[in-house]
């Protein structure tokens, strides 16, 4: 019951390579959907969260306000598509999205440029000197966005579990791999790992909630969960935000109980001795 995630580049066949493994584990398979899934559960426009993920950053500039609630409201999707397991996913930034889970296997799916380029060629009928402009142009979009985002560089291959070289092994070997490594015993699950995945997911609905919330948007807390028990701290810019955060927290589903630890902010407190 492992959660896969594959990572590639544009044209390197992830897509069919997902399929294919998932097909053989009898897995389920997914990509964009994430993005729907965050967005009808968050009412985050989808187009919004694509154009962010997939345009350059001087084109579509993102406030870091902005980038924070996206990566916060992807999370927390990707935490409840998870559940129960059996899934290859092979969209944005999923090796970052399940952080500490051990049974995650991350998957670095690598492909040959003359590869890619005869992908390219094919589906969009660009010349050779075009496909390669784009694909290098598609790639750095892809790696400032995923650093703008999680503040990693995706093509280290020590972020991954496991390599797969097109250029050294067929698509067909590539997933029977993938399956051999997610039926090892170190990626299956765990009743420490169930928990960390459970927790994980409480923390970030609790930061999700509050960053849609519109009295608590502009909150940014430290969240820990253990086992229902909400450990929230950080500096707040006045004394009635706490109830807010509070009533939010308590509010999420897997809540059991709320510890705050605040610090109110010394200037706003002179503010309100001022009056």
């Amino acid at each position: 019951m492992s959660i896969i995630t594959i990572a590639r580049g544009l044209f390197s066949s992830g897509q069919a390579l997902a399929e294919q493994a998932a097909g053989m584990l009898g897995y389920r398979c997914m990509s964009r959907e994430l993005l729907l899934e965050a967005a009808n559960r968050y009412e985050i426009p989808e187009a919004r969260l694509t154009e962010l993920l997939e345009t350059p950053p001087e084109v579509a500039p993102v406030r870091p306000e902005q980038i924070r609630l996206y990566r916060i409201v992807l999370q927390a999707a990707m935490c409840e598509v998870v559940q129960g397991g059996k899934l290859v996913y092979h969209g944005h930034g999923g090796q970052e999205l399940l952080p500490g889970i051990q049974h995650v296997l991350k998957i670095r799916l690598l492909a040959p440029l003359s590869y890619r380029v005869t992908q390219v060629r094919a589906r969009q009928k660009l010349d050779e000197a075009s496909a390669y402009l784009y694909l290098a142009r598609v790639d750095e979009i892809r790696a400032r966005r995923v650093q703008e985002f999680f503040g990693v560089d995706w093509q280290d291959p020590r972020r991954y579990d496991l390599l797969l070289n097109l250029g050294r092994m067929s698509l067909e070997e590539a997933a029977k791999r993938v399956v051999e490594w997610a039926m090892r015993p170190e990626f299956q699950p765990t009743p420490a790992s169930e928990q960390a995945l459970q927790d994980l997911t409480v923390k970030t609905r609790v930061e999700a909630a509050l960053a849609v919330s519109p009295e608590t948007r502009s909150v940014s807390l430290h969240v820990l969960a253990e086992q229902g028990t909400v450990h929230l701290w950080g500096v707040l810019a006045g004394f009635g935000v706490e109830r807010e955060v509070l009533r939010v927290a308590e509010g999420v589903p897997g809540v059991h109980g709320v510890v705050p630890d605040f610090r109110v902010a010394l200037e706003r407190v002179r503010e309100d001795a001022a009056h």
